[in-house]
């Protein structure tokens, strides 16, 4: 028997997911379960690719509820790329009419500003991010103080590691080379670095100016992708504490699949603002 699984193909700043409509709670259930589902639709060469799966759900306490997979099954807590096009995809659906409104994330309800074009489609996104935290207990961290500009050994070589979370656990490290990290083997060694309790997002960034700075990224559970909301927000939050970057001004993240505007308070809270885009539908179809 075939099972069809209908699915909108979406990215942000070259972050792309795959996401699945179940805002109707009386739809029938997944044929199987969305971490074995996301491990199936993830991989670039043989399905349809993406850095993981994402399902848009109704919400008791917000206009929409995200839960979201890697590319591996294991399950994120939170995609600031992923969240402005469910954003996108809630008002250009018609779900939503207003252009502000709130989803619901393992990490917090999170406030969305959408940004219609010409078109009258969502895109651009503005997402209240919260704040930035060093308690090792929320990031979580394996020890009891909070590690910022401390010195770790990788791959032969030492890096200064800031750990934050922005929802999900986050470890930025300023490097004045990014094109000479080989990211599969020290991405990979950090994700997993005895730091981290359950492992972490990593990211590598050069310092442009005060308000520009250069990131590379390995994504827990996903390897290294095109571009990390999050992940920005947390290496803005590291330049401020560091003294890169200044308070309340507009700080430009480039990455490999585009560029973030983070915006950071005294108090690391972060705002992101960012493209969403739909890049095309389909159907998978399970075979049972």
């Amino acid at each position: 028997m075939t099972y069809p699984i209908h699915f909108t193909k979406m990215q942000g700043a070259g972050n792309d997911y795959i996401y699945l409509d179940r805002m109707d709670p009386t739809a029938s259930p997944l044929p199987i379960p969305p971490s074995e589902l996301a491990r199936r639709m993830s991989p670039r060469r043989t399905s349809v690719g993406a850095d993981g799966l994402v399902l848009i759900l109704p919400s008791d306490i917000a206009d929409a509820r995200m839960q979201m997979f890697n590319a591996d099954g294991s399950e994120g807590m939170m995609c600031g790329n992923a969240i402005r096009c469910v954003g996108k995809y809630l008002f250009d659906q018609g779900y939503c009419t207003q252009t502000v409104l709130t989803v619901e994330t393992p990490s917090g309800i999170k406030r969305l500003t959408l940004h219609p074009g010409e078109d009258g489609k969502i895109s651009s996104v503005t997402v209240d991010m919260g704040q930035a935290t060093l308690d090792p207990a929320a990031i979580p961290l394996s020890c009891d103080s909070p590690l910022v500009d401390v010195p770790v050994s990788v791959c032969g070589n030492i890096y200064h590691l800031t750990a934050l979370s922005m929802g999900n656990p986050h470890g930025v490290l300023f490097v004045d080379d990014l094109k000479s990290i080989d990211l599969p083997s020290v991405g990979a060694a950090l994700e997993g670095h005895p730091y981290f309790s359950d492992r972490a997002n990593i990211e590598f960034v050069r310092v442009l100016n005060g308000s520009a700075l250069d990131m590379r990224v390995w994504e827990r559970g996903s390897g290294e992708t095109m571009a990390c909301g999050t992940g920005a927000c947390a290496s803005v939050a590291a330049a401020v504490l560091l003294g890169h970057c200044s308070t309340d001004v507009p700080v430009f993240v480039r990455m490999r699949g585009g560029t973030l505007t983070i915006v950071c308070t005294p108090d690391l809270c972060l705002s992101m603002t960012g493209p969403a885009v739909h890049v095309f539908d389909g159907n998978f179809e399970i075979y049972s």
